[in-house]
């Protein structure tokens, strides 16, 4: 996939959804990273029937390399640059305590750490449905990204949706994988799948239409996104793609995510 088809998708997005109103663009950008969420999860129904294999610690360290790049380059640096490194510190820090009280309160599941959240719920959720949940979480703060560099630019936008896109396809196997292990049915794994990237463009929609509304708190919306960002990188994404002996496999994929969101970045900024 070559430079030019890149910014010729990129261009043809982002005419879209700035020709869109606000909400409506964020959803579109959005949608684009819940269609390639659910393509990941139909190829993991095409694949071998394993709950927990190499793809998912490869995709989470793709994920988290995608997503330290966005953080920095197309949310933190631009809210820096709009409002000063104090508003931005106080976006940052507000988007990193929201996601870690999220956390908190929302039960859900780790692959190999297991269970995590309020005891009371432990007994009213299934753990196929926890293990999407937890995949959902680390979609939120996607969906910020997507929409809020959208209000900021619809070209940056455009990048962001696209490159957080391409590292959802294999968080759509790891939603799809354990939920089919679970009760076998592809049907239902396809479906959490595809619900896991609804959720992010649901979240980009919102971002979109609230950094247009309230342009002055667009550097705090923005720093906020990549607080809960880097939260979830260091919290839940890193962590987990090491805990079950594919270190190396994860840090490679760490290392590609970075290198394919910089070179989006540089490419067509």
């Amino acid at each position: 996939m070559g430079s030019p088809l890149i910014e010729a998708v990129v261009e043809d997005l982002s005419a879209e959804a700035a020709g869109l109103p606000p909400a409506l663009g964020g959803l579109l950008l959005g949608g684009v990273a819940a269609l390639l969420t659910t393509l990941g999860g139909l190829l993991a129904l095409l694949g071998p029937r394993v709950g927990r294999d190499l793809l998912f610690d490869v995709g989470l360290g793709f994920s988290s390399g995608v997503m330290i790049v966005a953080s920095f380059t197309s949310l933190l640096l631009p809210a820096i640059d709009l409002g000063g490194f104090g508003r931005a510190l106080a976006g940052f820090l507000a988007g990193v305590a929201a996601i870690a009280a999220l956390e908190r309160a929302t039960p859900h599941l780790h692959v190999v750490k297991g269970y995590e959240g309020p005891g009371e719920a432990a007994r009213r959720l299934r753990a196929v449905w926890l293990v999407a949940l937890a995949i959902i979480i680390h979609n939120l703060p996607e969906g910020l990204a997507i929409g809020f560099s959208y209000a900021a630019d619809p070209v940056e936008g455009s990048v962001v949706a696209l490159a957080i896109g391409l590292q959802d396809i294999p968080e759509g196997a790891a939603v799809a994988l354990p939920v089919l292990a679970a009760n076998g049915s592809p049907w239902r794994a396809l479906a959490l799948a595809a619900a896991s990237g609804v959720s992010e463009a649901v979240m980009a929609s919102l971002a979109g239409a609230l950094g247009y509304a309230a342009s002055a708190m667009l550097p705090y919306a923005l720093a906020f996104a990549a607080g809960a960002m880097v939260y979830v990188v260091s919290h839940e994404a890193l962590p987990e793609s090491h805990r079950a002996g594919h270190e190396n496999a994860a840090t490679l994929g760490f290392l590609a995510g970075f290198i394919v969101m910089l070179w989006l970045d540089t490419a067509l900024g």
